[in-house]
């Protein structure tokens, strides 16, 4: 989970009122929040580091002083900012002066979307430039996939001139000076030699163009999302006015990480001014795009629904209290018997997909101190489940045919559950709002866990043998949820004598112990080699499949030793 360093001056500035730690212990809850570690007492109060721990990820507007600060004090009551002054909707686009980007077409297939902002009204000092730097990190390492999709830079606005331009650059014929650095450097050479390069260099070392972006003067300003120019770029204590932007491959993550970023320094009490970024293209937002702007979705909630689902008994007026205490704006309407509740999320938020998003957050606004304790009503004897108990004895077999066990996660990418596997997308489960690339599938099968585990493990003594009992998911129109959840048991061999024929072996001796009778048939499954592949049958009905997997395949996971695998579903066999 994010964790943060809060300058202790400024987070108890932000907050408006001083706290001792075990009474804020009690309230960071409020903010999905933790203590994770006091400050150094013996230092200056304004050099003191408090280290909070964010306990969910679906909130980056948390991720910074000012919003684990700012969330606390609507809590109790305070204010923020007026945010609406700043904010553009879609029926009010606010006047940007002579603050324009313009965004090129040689950019589309590299780094395609730019927003932008300034900030204004009083000098940075010391504990907020600090602070924006670990906003600017935390949203771009967690929310923006390491860089990949997102990242933040922020310049000097005084010595910028308009309209900026973002456009692609010849990698090896363009040079700058970058920020750590004395001598220009190719923004190939930047990949190459300088620490940032080094670690972020991945996500264009491939791109026929790098994204620059320069001033009309040709003064360049960054190298998105690498690093920025130690002229413009440089931005220092003492600092007035400066321009944020935000390049990536997501409008709407750059849109909401400009509102949170904003919202952040208009509680500090800076003035907020839009830039408009001038696309040649369609963003899904129309090509002139101008934040802060507020493009987030209502979401309606029932009274009966937030009291069943709470075993609570709050009324109208309780309801909209705790949703108001966690920044958001509610109205409230009669539908028969019932109130419906309809929120509108806070401009740095964009969290809610269903009503239980909006009945965890009346549960957080009232405190959990609101909960009276109750005994349960039921008597019930804790057992294991009939598919738990079929499932270790499923496993004790696979041990005895010299299989290790491995457990994996159940969410993942669509690199490897879809990709990697040349698997059909049309049933598998995508997450509607993912933090990363890498938590956006949920798993269809058993088998990409496998592969990934052994695309690891070349350097490991031969044979490897591996399985793992697990869930998977699906689409599924049948189900009144719309999706099936199986359990599901997928064993590999990796060997270079690994065949069709052990694996027919092993299957048979699982069944056998299983108590099964069985009969395979001819399948066509683009996992395996044709004709080294077969399904399993169990009372006529298709159970799992087993077989040589396909060269392509392992060459998808870099594997170089020839492997078996199967999958059967074992609710099928119970």
């Amino acid at each position: 989970m994010p964790k943060i360093e809060c300058n202790e001056k400024l987070f108890f500035q932000s907050l408006g009122k001083k706290y001792d730690y075990d009474a804020l212990e009690e309230i960071l809850p409020w903010a999905k929040a933790e203590l994770d570690e006091k400050p150094d007492m013996s230092l200056p109060e304004d050099e003191r580091v408090v280290k909070i721990e964010l306990n969910d990820t679906n909130r980056p507007d948390l991720w910074s002083t000012n919003g684990v600060a700012r969330q606390l004090r609507i809590h109790q009551g305070g204010k923020t900012a007026d945010y609406e002054k700043f904010l553009s909707t879609k029926d009010k686009i606010l006047d940007c002066e002579n603050r324009i980007v313009i965004v090129d077409e040689s950019v589309k297939e590299v780094r395609p979307y730019m927003v932008a902002f300034m900030i204004a009204g009083k000098p940075i000092d010391d504990a907020m430039l600090k602070d924006i730097i670990q906003t600017q990190e935390k949203l771009a390492w967690n929310f923006g996939r390491k860089r990949k999709s997102l990242s933040m830079g922020v310049y000097r606005i005084d010595q910028i001139k308009f309209p900026v331009k973002y456009h692609g650059v010849d990698p090896d014929k363009t040079s700058f000076v970058p920020l750590q650095c004395e001598e220009p450097m190719t923004c190939r050479q930047i990949l190459t030699d300088h620490p940032k390069g080094k670690d972020f260099g991945w996500i264009l070392k491939d791109a026929p163009k790098f994204p620059l972006l320069e001033d009309a003067t040709g003064e360049i300003m960054s190298m998105a999302p690498i690093i920025n120019s130690a002229t413009l770029g440089a931005v220092q204590v003492g600092d007035k006015d400066l321009m944020v932007e935000l390049t990536g491959d997501t409008i709407e993550n750059l849109m909401l990480a400009a509102n949170i970023v904003a919202c952040d320094f208009a509680d500090a009490g800076y003035e907020i001014k839009p830039i408009v970024c001038k696309h040649p293209y369609d963003t899904g937002f129309g090509k002139d795009i101008v934040v802060p702007f507020y493009f987030q979705p209502s979401t309606k909630a029932k009274l009966s629904s937030i009291n069943k689902l709470l075993g609570s008994n709050f009324d109208e007026k309780t309801v909209i209290d705790a949703l108001e205490r966690m920044g958001s704006k509610v109205e409230a309407t009669k539908e028969g018997d019932d109130v419906v509740f309809t929120l509108y999320p806070a401009p740095y938020r964009n969290d809610f997909l269903h009503e239980v998003d909006i009945i965890e957050d009346v549960m957080i606004g009232m405190d959990l101190s609101a909960f009276e304790p109750e005994s349960p009503n039921d008597f019930t004897i804790g057992r294991l489940l009939p598919v738990t108990i079929f499932g270790r004895k499923a496993k004790t077999i696979m041990v005895g045919l010299g299989y290790q066990e491995m457990i994996f996660n159940y969410v993942g990418s669509k690199k490897d559950y879809v990709e990697k596997m040349n698997f059909d997308e049309s049933k598998v489960i995508e997450i509607a709002n993912p933090m990363s690339e890498n938590y956006q599938f949920i798993r269809p099968q058993v088998m990409s866990s496998l592969l990934r585990a052994e695309s690891g493990s070349a350097n490991a003594m031969y044979p490897h043998k591996i399985f793992e009992i697990g869930k998977v998911a699906y689409l599924d129109e049948t189900e009144n949820t719309g999706t099936t959840t199986k359990t599901h048991l997928g064993f590999l061999t990796a060997a270079s004598n690994a065949n069709f024929n052990e694996a027919a072996s092993e299957v048979s001796s699982l069944l056998y112990f299983l108590d099964h009778n069985y009969e395979v048939k001819e399948s066509n499954d683009s996992r395996f080699i044709p004709g080294r592949q077969a399904a399993i049958l169990v009372k006529g009905k298709e159970v799992g499949v087993f077989g040589e997997l396909h060269p392509q395949i392992l060459e998808n996971w870099n594997i170089s030793t020839p492997c078996v695998a199967g999958e059967i579903d074992l609710e099928e066999l119970m």
